[in-house]
């Protein structure tokens, strides 16, 4: 016997339609009845309208270099908090609690209906993000869609929400910068505390070191140069007054010599020619001397001094020697009443001379106390400049943590006015916030269930059933229908065939038959037709 699998020729299409053509109800009624099945539960389902909302974020009216914002978190992570909060328990029950939202249903649709309404209403509750073109980062607006039973109960609830959220939005901008505002001025209360307690040690040190400071170096640098001076002053002062009391001193001693030889006829005293040749040396010395200084210069005055008490002895000594050659020729006697003669003229000058000393006595007590006190100053403010590095160091480190605490201070207090101007500016509702730009919609048409999808799936479950069926019963029901099947089986050549045999009026009922399951197909046919052209506009 020939193999079988070399034999097997595969069906043309001529034969799968006489196939389909053959179990044509098996294909139909399925297919028809399972339609009809999914067509007519899908009305029964209860629908479900959605309403949508478009809200636009606004950015800030005032530009950011004039006023900095308080709120820096991204809008993303803003809408994120602002939709926990929203879709809170607490919120959502009272939403739910207003509007009567999800009842107890009956019947098919209870078995779509979750157990609890708050859990229901945060599935349907939709929002999606709307970025700008070309940046997905930067987000301008988003949509809230919510859907509901009825489109007016659906429209009703979107605005709730949106409501929600603008408010919400409001709230938590205005919250958060006031909560920075506090923030800031808490710390600055802080800051400030802080630098009055730095800028407090910095007085007392200055206090405590006040002299010493280092501000004060140049000050104290001018006062020890002109304490200097003073002493300088004063030292020369002091030397000229005691030049001039070893000069009155010298000078007094020559008077009483002179006066000494008056009355012994000694002639050691100086004569006119010494005492000319000192004046010519004393006016030598004045020249230069005011060539260098002025006429109130010490040692102008004591060169002056001293010439006039050198012209006063020189007078004094030519007047006694006018009067000696008369002593001389007098008597003994004579000679004493000479030297009481004499005493008159040399007494007065050495008088004055004595009242010169004492003076001059004076003044050197004079100036040797204030020389003393100036010494005692100049210590001092040698010390003052030699603790001044000290100083310094003490004052860096004191400095330092009260530049840090104002520096501090400085700088909270402009974030803090900042904060007040961003805090002003979301009270006045300028700043960054949403606006509704499609307030939410009353949809036409439901949203589910999506009765056309239902319609066409019952169809094509249906059509695969019918398949499935057809398929399965071809191969159970194996017959030999054609004169090449019957070759393929029998080697021998077919000879004739008998025809079929009508009985009388058998035609008539097949016709009858034929119209009956043709109108029955047609109505079939175009109850599905009709039903998904009646979906598709309904919806």
């Amino acid at each position: 016997m020939p193999d079988e699998s070399e034999d097997w020729v595969s069906p043309s299409i001529a034969d799968y339609w006489a196939i389909v053509w053959r179990r044509r109800w098996w294909i139909l009624l399925p297919t028809f009845l399972c339609w009809a099945l999914f067509w007519g539960a899908g009305w029964l389902l209860p629908n479900t309208y959605q309403s949508e909302a478009l809200i636009l974020v606004e950015q800030q009216k005032v530009p950011e270099h004039y006023v900095v914002p308080n709120v820096t978190i991204r809008l993303q992570d803003r809408l994120q908090s602002m939709t926990q909060q929203i879709l809170s328990r607490t919120r959502l029950q009272a939403t739910i609690d207003r509007f009567h939202l999800y009842p107890p249903r009956r019947g098919l649709s209870s078995l779509l209906q979750t157990g609890d309404p708050v859990e229901q209403m945060r599935k349907d509750i939709k929002i999606d993000l709307v970025a700008a073109p070309g940046h997905p980062e930067d987000l301008t607006a988003f949509r809230i869609y919510y859907s509901a039973d009825s489109p007016q109960l659906a429209q009703q609830v979107n605005s709730e929400l949106t409501s929600l959220f603008i408010d919400e939005n409001l709230k938590a901008q205005q919250q958060l910068s006031e909560s920075t505002t506090a923030f800031l001025e808490n710390q600055l209360s802080t800051a400030r505390t802080e630098l009055e307690a730095q800028e407090a040690k910095v007085r007392a040190f200055k206090a405590t070191h006040f002299g010493d400071l280092p501000s004060e170096l140049q000050s104290n640098v001018q006062i020890l140069t002109g304490l200097q001076a003073q002493l300088d002053g004063y030292q020369r002062a002091l030397d000229g007054a005691k030049q001039q009391k070893l000069y009155l001193e010298s000078l007094l001693q020559q008077y009483q010599s002179v006066e000494a030889s008056a009355g012994s006829g000694d002639s050691s005293a100086p004569s006119p020619q010494t005492l000319d040749k000192e004046l010519l040396d004393l006016r030598e010395k004045l020249a230069d001397a005011q060539s260098l200084y002025t006429d109130d210069h010490p040692d102008i005055v004591a060169l002056k001094d001293k010439i006039t008490e050198r012209e006063r002895l020189k007078q004094t000594i030519e007047n006694e020697k006018a009067a000696n050659p008369e002593a001389d020729k007098s008597s003994s006697a004579g000679s004493a009443e000479g030297t009481q003669r004499v005493e008159p003229a040399s007494s007065a000058p050495m008088m004055q001379i004595r009242s010169q000393l004492k003076a001059n006595e004076l003044e050197i007590q004079n100036y040797e106390p204030h020389a003393r006190k100036i010494e005692s100053e100049i210590e001092a403010y040698r010390a003052r400049l030699n603790l001044t590095p000290q100083v310094e160091q003490e004052l860096a480190d004191i400095s330092r943590g009260y530049e840090e605490s104002n520096a501090n201070y400085n700088s909270l207090l402009q974030k803090q006015k900042q904060s007040q101007l961003a805090t002003s500016l979301e009270q006045r509702q300028q700043g960054e916030q949403f606006r509704i730009l499609d307030p939410p919609s009353l949809p036409d048409k439901p949203l589910a269930p999506n009765h056309l999808q239902i319609s066409l799936g019952g169809l094509a479950l249906g059509l695969a059933l019918g398949c499935g069926l057809t398929a399965l019963l071809e191969l159970n029901n194996v017959r030999v229908r054609q004169e090449k099947q019957l070759e393929e089986l029998v080697p021998a050549p077919v000879l004739v065939g008998i025809p079929h045999l009508s009985l009388p009026g058998e035609g008539r009922l097949r016709l009858l038959f034929r119209c009956m399951e043709l109108g029955t197909a047609a109505a079939m046919i175009l109850s599905i037709v009709a039903g998904n052209v009646y979906t598709f506009y309904k919806g």
